[in-house]
C-alpha cells in the first residue's frame, strides 16, 4: 500500500501538520507532585525528533480536589504550567506540534488503593461498577469543574501548545455524564437520551472555546466502550450518534478523536465504517481513528500483560486513502519506539518494536 496519504500534510485553523500520525495520549505517571520534569520533556522531545505529526500528551488534570486517580498524573494548572512550558519548548525545538489532553478522572479509580482523593466528582455519586462513591456533584461543583476546564484550555494556549484535546472517553468525568449507567440525574444535567445527557460536555467545550481564540483547534476524545462494558454503545444507531456528536461540534469541537479497541471493527451493522468513519460522515469534521494501530492484539490486553508484536498497517492505509478518517493515532507502538514514524516512512515496518507491560516502567 502507498504511504502517500499517511505522510501528506494536514491543516486546520492554526494547526499545520507534516503528516497524519498522532501520538495517542497514554498515562505515564512520571510527574511527581503533578509537575512534569525534564524526563517528561525529553520523552516528548524524542517523539518530535522522530517526526510524529501531532503529539497528544498523557492526560493532564484540571484544578478540582479529586481530578486525578493517581498521584503522579500531571496537572495542567498552577506550578505544573511551568513544567509544561518546558515540554512545549523542547517539542517545538525539534519542529514538532503538541497538544495537552485535558482531563478529569471522575469516579474511575486508579491502580493505587491507598490513593483516594476526596470529594470525588461524579454525576450521580456512582462509580463505573454502579457502587456509591459519595455525593453527586452539586450545581456549584459542576460550574466549578466547567470553569476549571476552561482555565486549563486558556493556560494551554498561553504557554504555547498548538491545540488542546478534551478527554470525554473511557468512563472518566465527561463520559460519566454521557453514560446512562453513571448519570441518573433528573435535573438539566441528566435525562433519558444522549441529547439530554450531552449538556455537561457541551458546556465544557463552550468554556474551552471561550478561553482560546476561534482559530485555535479543539479536539475531543470520545469512546463508545467503557471499562467493564466493552460492548456498550452510547449511540446505538447513526441517528443517536448525530444527537451525540453534532451538538459538541456546534459548541466548538474541531476534530473528533474516536477511540476503539480495534480500529478495523465496524461501528454499525450494514456498513464497514468504523467509529471515526461514522463520526466524519455525520458531522463532516475531521476525525482521528485509534485502536491497536501497528501492533498485534488490542491495547487493553497489551496493558494487561499480553505481549504485542509489530503488525501490518496496510488495511489502515487503504481506509485512510479512501477518506474514512483524516488522522491516525498510534499508542503502544510509539510508547515503545520513538522512531516508529520514520521506520514506517522508510518501509522498515519489520524493524519497529513490539510492546510489553514492563515498558510502562520507564520513559523510553
Amino acid at each position: 500500500m502507498s504511504l502517500d496519504t499517511l505522510f501528506s500534510p494536514f491543516s486546520l485553523k492554526s494547526l499545520t501538520l507534516p503528516n497524519r500520525v498522532v501520538m495517542a495520549p497514554m498515562t505515564r505517571n512520571f510527574s511527581p507532585g503533578g509537575i512534569p520534569n525534564q524526563a517528561v520533556a525529553d520523552y516528548y522531545e524524542r517523539r518530535a525528533e522522530g517526526k510524529v505529526g501531532l503529539i497528544l500528551t498523557e492526560g493532564t488534570v484540571i484544578e478540582r480536589p479529586a481530578s486525578k486517580n493517581e498521584a503522579n498524573i500531571p496537572n495542567i494548572y498552577g506550578e505544573a504550567l511551568e513544567g509544561w512550558a518546558k515540554v512545549v519548548k523542547a517539542v517545538h525545538g525539534k519542529g514538532g506540534k503538541i497538544a495537552p489532553q485535558i482531563w478529569h478522572t471522575g469516579a474511575a479509580f486508579g491502580n493505587t488503593p491507598d490513593y483516594r482523593p476526596t470529594p470525588m466528582d461524579s454525576p450521580s455519586g456512582l462509580g463505573l461498577d454502579g457502587a456509591s462513591v459519595g455525593a453527586a456533584m452539586s450545581e456549584s461543583d459542576i460550574a466549578d469543574a466547567i470553569a476549571a476546564f476552561g482555565r486549563s484550555a486558556g493556560d494551554a494556549k498561553r504557554i504555547g501548545f498548538d491545540a488542546i484535546e478534551l478527554h470525554g472517553a473511557h468512563g472518566y468525568l465527561i463520559d460519566e455524564f454521557f453514560w446512562d449507567a453513571t448519570n441518573k440525574r433528573t435535573d438539566k444535567w441528566g435525562g433519558a437520551t444522549i441529547a439530554e445527557r450531552n449538556l455537561f460536555a457541551t458546556e465544557v467545550v463552550k468554556a474551552a472555546r471561550a478561553a482560546v481564540c476561534p482559530d485555535f483547534p479543539i479536539i475531543l476524545r470520545l469512546s463508545q466502550w467503557k471499562p467493564g462494558a466493552f460492548d456498550y454503545k452510547i449511540a446505538a444507531t447513526p441517528a443517536e450518534m448525530e444527537q451525540w456528536l453534532q451538538p459538541l461540534v456546534d459548541a466548538g469541537v474541531d476534530i473528533l478523536h474516536c477511540s476503539q479497541r480495534r480500529f478495523w471493527e465496524p461501528e454499525f451493522a450494514g456498513s464497514e465504517l468504523n467509529f471515526a468513519g461514522w463520526a466524519r460522515k455525520i458531522t463532516n469534521v475531521p476525525t482521528i481513528t485509534v485502536g491497536s494501530v501497528g501492533l498485534s492484539g488490542e491495547f487493553i490486553a497489551g496493558f494487561g500483560g499480553e505481549v504485542s508484536h509489530p503488525a501490518s498497517i496496510d488495511g489502515l492505509l487503504k481506509r485512510l486513502d479512501d477518506g474514512e478518517f483524516d488522522l491516525v493515532a498510534v499508542g503502544r507502538a510509539l510508547l515503545s519506539d520513538p522512531e516508529w514514524v520514520e521506520k514506517i516512512r522508510a518501509g522498515r515496518g519489520e524493524d519497529t518494536k513490539g510492546f510489553e507491560r514492563a515498558m510502562l516502567g520507564s520513559l523510553v
